[in-house]
């Protein structure tokens, strides 16, 4: 009885063996470790890359903030706190973490002041998305609030790093979006990436919206544009972009016929009204209609002034001044050279001939940022999900061997840690 049950099970493992062999149709549960889905494959390259590029920008900054030790000393709210990581949840962090905790309490209170703040600073300017899912995220692990920060930040950056890929490679090939994805760990700004900060989750459904209207899958693109405008009010430039490429493809007979009309009207419809209801509810709860606006520009000193203040920051600083709000030397410098930049950057992006959504929601993004009064040092922190800016340095990178790409990611990834981590926490305000 031995012998046979020994035989039946010699030939049941032989069986399963040659099924194996012949085309993979059973897989044991103890294989280890579990093979990934095909479709998933591609991501590991790209993801890899961006995880470690990070990875070593962060520690280069957690090494200068400890040369530097300033941090110790000043407000845990304003940059300061008991440890490095502290300083990644303060600034507008600290307030992420005020509304996860506590939730909001609009209100416009008015100061007795004729400066630049008029208006008592208000949790309701935080769109509600990220502080929600840092709730949802401590709830359901356990975690503190700011270790839920970080988690959600550093997941979604991943997540963005994957639809920049995705977006890329349908343009250039795998390769550039390899490299694209890279890049973003390392572009100016990128310290806030895995900070308690709401860049990251925006631009992972900004790049996965975009990468939506690419592949035509237009419902998917109005959820997610409208799950963007719960999250920042930059929102409304991927809505735009997406309203716009919805509207040319029923303007045209050929994809009006192909695609037809249902999905792109659906996508026009539901995409703005995330960001609409929010900044309606921030209105009905204060009793002002227009209180968002005002809290933002009173509160904040943040509003579209047709680049007036761009060009005065840009004249004070060709003539060695500091003569303009916000004046943060620095980080400023950097921003200016971002800005010059700018043309060349957007040159090239159009000789590669990306699609409508593409150049709409980056030019868009460029004019906002630039055409609104706010931190001039913070630009490198704001045209940070202007992502298919780095189309074309992708692309010419693609072209450069093994060797010299372990170089150059080697030396920005190095180099990030200071002009995209520590100008941007300790030497301005992010």
């Amino acid at each position: 009885m031995d012998t046979a049950a020994d035989d039946m099970v010699t030939d049941t493992s032989a069986g399963a063996g040659k099924r194996l062999s012949d085309g993979g149709r059973e897989r044991s549960w103890r294989t280890w470790p579990p093979s990934l889905p095909p479709g998933a494959r591609p991501y590991l390259a790209p993801l890899a890359l961006y995880g470690v590029t990070k990875l070593v920008g962060l520690a280069v900054f957690a090494s200068l903030l400890e040369y530097a030790g300033d941090y110790k000393g000043k407000n845990p709210r304003f940059g300061g706190g008991a440890h490095w990581w502290d300083v990644l949840a303060t600034w507008d962090g600290w307030w992420y973490l005020q509304v996860a905790e506590h939730g909001y309490h609009p209100a416009l209170v008015r100061l007795d002041s004729d400066g630049l703040f008029t208006v008592q600073q208000n949790s309701v300017a935080f769109f509600p998305l990220y502080p929600a899912l840092i709730r949802m995220v401590s709830e359901s692990t356990g975690l503190g609030l700011y270790g839920s920060g970080i988690l959600v930040s550093v997941l979604s950056s991943f997540v963005a790093a994957a639809g920049i890929y995705a977006v890329i490679q349908l343009i250039a090939g795998a390769r550039a979006g390899t490299i694209a994805a890279g890049l973003w760990a390392v572009a100016p700004g990128a310290g806030v990436e895995w900070a308690v900060y709401s860049e990251s989750l925006f631009v992972a459904i900004a790049a996965w919206t975009c990468y939506a209207v690419m592949t035509k899958r237009w419902v998917t693109a109005g959820l997610l544009a409208f799950t963007a405008g719960l999250n920042r009010p930059t929102s409304a430039v991927l809505i735009g972009a997406v309203g716009l490429a919805a509207l040319v493809t029923l303007a045209r007979p050929a994809s009006r016929r192909e695609h037809g009309v249902r999905g792109p009207v659906y996508a026009m419809v539901v995409a703005p009204l995330g960001l609409l209801g929010y900044i309606a509810w921030v209105g009905y709860s204060t009793g002002e209609a227009t209180a968002y606006f005002t809290l933002q520009r009173e509160g904040w000193a943040h509003f579209f002034d047709y680049g007036a203040y761009t060009l005065d920051v840009l004249r004070n600083l060709a003539v060695g001044r500091g003569d303009y709000p916000f004046a943060f030397s620095t980080p400023d410098l950097l921003s200016v050279q971002l800005v010059l930049a700018l043309p060349f950057l957007i040159a090239l992006m159009l000789r590669k001939k990306p699609p409508l959504v593409l150049v709409a929601y980056t030019l868009a993004t460029i004019i906002t940022v630039l055409g609104t009064q706010q931190m001039f040092g913070n630009t490198m922190r704001y045209l940070l999900p202007a992502f298919p800016l780095l189309l074309a340095p992708a692309v010419a990178l693609s072209r450069l061997k093994r060797p010299s790409l372990v170089v150059f990611f080697t030396t920005a990834a190095l180099a990030s840690g200071w002009y995209a981590h520590y100008v941007i926490f300790e030497l301005g305000v992010p």
